[in-house]
């Protein structure tokens, strides 16, 4: 395993075309970190910048302290997971994880070894015979890991390697992927644009949007302590609400005639900002008083509701704003219905309506 560090890393095409702007991040010895964002934000560009499938136009990549900018891909140590599994259709499980070992003159009582060990660990060890067009969709993800496995690189890279696959077998596959993390401590780098998979695989993520890095920091972080409108509204499901505001008598002014009122430290810190955006997230916002310091209570009516099974989504009327709060499963009310709405002052956010940033 290795560290990773991109110091102002860019990319352009035609020299005026930038698809990537000047980034800087560093990945640890042993970390798993998703690099998430919407299509074209520059995720996979960035990802295949590492391992060396695109040309940098300016700034550094460095492996483990070495700069690999001019590197092959072959010369970087690095061992790459693609979305489409890019197996040989002609040749068997246990050729399809040798082949690139044999291309490297490894002798073959070791290729035998690692095969073997890598279809262990992703049991896949009683199918090596088969073709891939006898397996799965996720069956053929596992040998597409495997193949990565069993080269020992520094680094792993996995480019949306779930993508391809149905609901279940995402959810199976996302698993086995932490589990092997777990057990190989390896670094790897994965890309994906599902930030439930980011959230739930990662120890840090960077969320990105049009080229630029909005975020870098754990999960948590990134729910709880969003840096931008952006990475608020893009993580979560449903997202964060986010409504516009302005700031009036200490509170924030939906309109309508409904004032929330916001903790000190929040006005204070919004005061010099000239517009703003009020967020707050669905699982704070409740119907019964919580009774936490400061608790805020606002009139709402119901305008539609979404049973889940295990919970009811319930979009409210709050002023001229509409909120979505996460209510238990037995909720039912028609259109129209009053409603106390309770705000915990702790899970406020304001955002600049300029920039985007949290305030």
């Amino acid at each position: 395993m290795a560290s990773v560090q991109l110091q102002q890393v860019r990319k352009s095409y035609d020299g005026k075309n930038q698809v990537i702007h000047g980034i800087d991040l560093e990945i640890q010895h042993g970390e798993f970190v998703v690099f998430v964002g919407p299509s074209g934000c520059g995720k996979s560009t960035l990802l295949r910048m590492i391992a060396g499938l695109e040309t940098i136009t300016g700034g550094d990549v460095l492996i483990d302290g070495k700069r690999v900018n001019d590197e092959p891909p072959r010369n970087r140590d690095i061992a790459m997971v693609f979305q489409d599994y890019a197996l040989y259709p002609h040749k068997s499980l246990y050729d399809n994880m040798a082949f690139g070992l044999r291309l490297r003159k490894t002798p073959e009582g070791e290729i035998k070894r690692r095969v073997m060990d890598a279809a262990r660990l992703l049991r896949i060890d009683h199918m090596l015979e088969r073709k891939p067009a006898a397996l799965s969709g996720g069956q053929r993800q596992r040998v597409a890991i495997g193949r990565a496995i069993v080269r020992q690189p520094k680094v792993f890279l996995f480019d949306e390697p779930l993508s391809n696959l149905d609901a279940q077998l995402r959810n199976e596959m996302r698993s086995e992927i932490k589990k092997l993390h777990q057990r190989l401590g390896a670094t790897i780098i994965y890309v994906t644009h599902d930030q439930v998979e980011a959230m739930t695989l990662a120890d840090r993520i960077a969320v990105m949007s049009g080229g630029h890095k909005m975020q870098h920091a754990s999960p948590d972080e990134i729910y709880n302590r969003p840096a931008a409108q952006f990475v608020a509204g893009f993580t979560g499901s449903p997202p964060m609400n986010l409504v516009s505001c302005q700031l009036q008598a200490g509170g924030a002014d939906l309109g309508g005639g409904t004032l929330i009122a916001l903790p000190a430290d929040l006005r204070e810190r919004a005061a010099a900002a000239p517009g703003h955006v009020f967020g707050i997230r669905p699982e704070n916002l409740s119907l019964a008083p919580r009774h936490v310091p400061g608790e805020v209570v606002v009139q709402a009516r119901v305008v539609i509701s979404e049973p889940l099974g295990a919970e009811t989504l319930v979009t409210f009327q709050v002023g001229n704003a509409e909120l979505i709060a996460r209510c238990s499963a037995s909720f039912r009310a028609p259109a129209g219905t009053p409603q106390n709405l309770y705000l915990d002052p702790a899970a406020m956010h304001l955002f600049s309506q300029d920039s985007g940033q949290a305030i």
